[in-house]
């Protein structure tokens, strides 16, 4: 890595860890319930003991820092209010007169949206495979992975703590919610790629 890279991107992920922990006790203040709170900003905080225990020996891309960014502030956004009572998105759907409350379709299309990038990268700089139609494909398997290990995860939750978890599920009636939630993953993990792939081109040449 540049050194003049460096000390711009350590600057960075100071800003991105502070403001994501200020949010993240922000969110924790009066949530609609304590235990969804728990359950949906877990991964998270995960993520960020990963994120922290590899820094030294891994150290991602700004541009996939960010994204990481904007995931677990939509996973703690949607622990405090839970997903399906998302004031701005009640608002949507009150105005455009939509079915449900649509923030964890969001939060769903955002878990293959930037994993995508993640898993890219962790296969460009550790593994033999090139950008192009292989990457591609592994990385729309790994995206449809998570999100079904998460859909396993919640239906492990739901079966040990029946209605306890309902708010968590956020399945607001849709008996094909599941289905859903893998589908805009599904569909984040495509356009992410195809989004973004050569603006994280660049950001590549910065670390090799």
């Amino acid at each position: 890595m540049k050194e003049g890279v460096s000390k711009t991107i350590s600057t960075l992920h100071i800003s991105l860890l502070l403001s994501f922990i200020v949010i993240l006790i922000v969110s924790a203040i009066h949530p609609k319930d304590l235990f969804t709170w728990f359950l949906e900003v877990f991964p998270a905080l995960i993520g960020l003991v990963i994120l922290a225990l590899t820094y030294n020996r891994f150290r991602f891309t700004n541009l996939v820092y960010i994204l990481i960014w904007i995931h677990a502030v939509i996973l703690v956004i949607g622990g405090h209010y839970t997903y399906a009572e998302m004031p701005l998105f009640n608002w949507l759907q009150d105005t455009f007169n939509l079915a449900r409350n649509n923030y964890d379709r969001l939060g769903h299309f955002t878990q293959g949206f930037v994993p995508s990038i993640i898993a890219r990268e962790i296969l460009l700089r550790r593994t033999p495979l090139k950008a192009g139609k292989l990457l591609f494909f592994m990385v729309i398997c790994i995206c449809l992975a998570i999100s079904a290990t998460y859909e396993l995860l919640e239906w492990g939750v739901s079966e040990a703590t029946g209605t306890a978890a309902e708010a968590f599920l956020g399945t607001q009636g849709d008996i094909w919610d599941t289905q859903w939630d893998m589908f805009l993953a599904l569909i984040g993990g495509i356009i992410g790629q195809l989004s973004l792939q050569r603006l994280h081109d660049k950001y590549l040449k910065d670390v090799e």
